[in-house]
């Protein structure tokens, strides 16, 4: 199965508020990255989220670290594995709407991440 991970970054140059999460979903060689500002409930309203570049795979298995180039500081809040239940691309890399059934120890269940306008949207049930 596909591992995820969900890291508290802080110190990042370009986050106004100095604290945020990073989720990553492994597709391939890298990971789809997602920023986050609060970390999704079940149940709960939908999260805004900001997709990021590709992640590295390391992020999957390190617990904490620096960010290269001086961005901040990361560290493992979750992981775990999620199997994919609906796309609308075949590949992971280029969907636009997900849907992962998702298990960690914070992140479990339906994972939904839907681009809405200029963002998307993340929403745990």
């Amino acid at each position: 199965m596909p591992r995820f991970a969900l890291l508290e970054h802080t110190g990042a140059p370009d986050d106004p508020a100095g604290r945020h999460f990073d989720l990553l979903l492994e597709a391939g060689a890298a990971c789809r990255t997602w920023r986050l500002t609060v970390v999704p409930t079940s149940g709960g309203d939908p999260v805004p989220a900001l997709e990021l570049p590709p992640h590295r795979l390391e992020w999957l298995e390190r617990l904490e670290g620096d960010v290269s180039g001086g961005r901040g500081r990361a560290r493992r809040v979750d992981a775990g594995s999620y199997a994919l239940l609906s796309s609308d691309a075949d590949e992971l890399t280029v969907a636009t709407a997900i849907v992962v059934g998702i298990t960690g120890a914070i992140l479990t269940g339906r994972l939904r991440l839907e681009m809405v306008g200029d963002g998307w949207a993340v929403r745990l049930a």
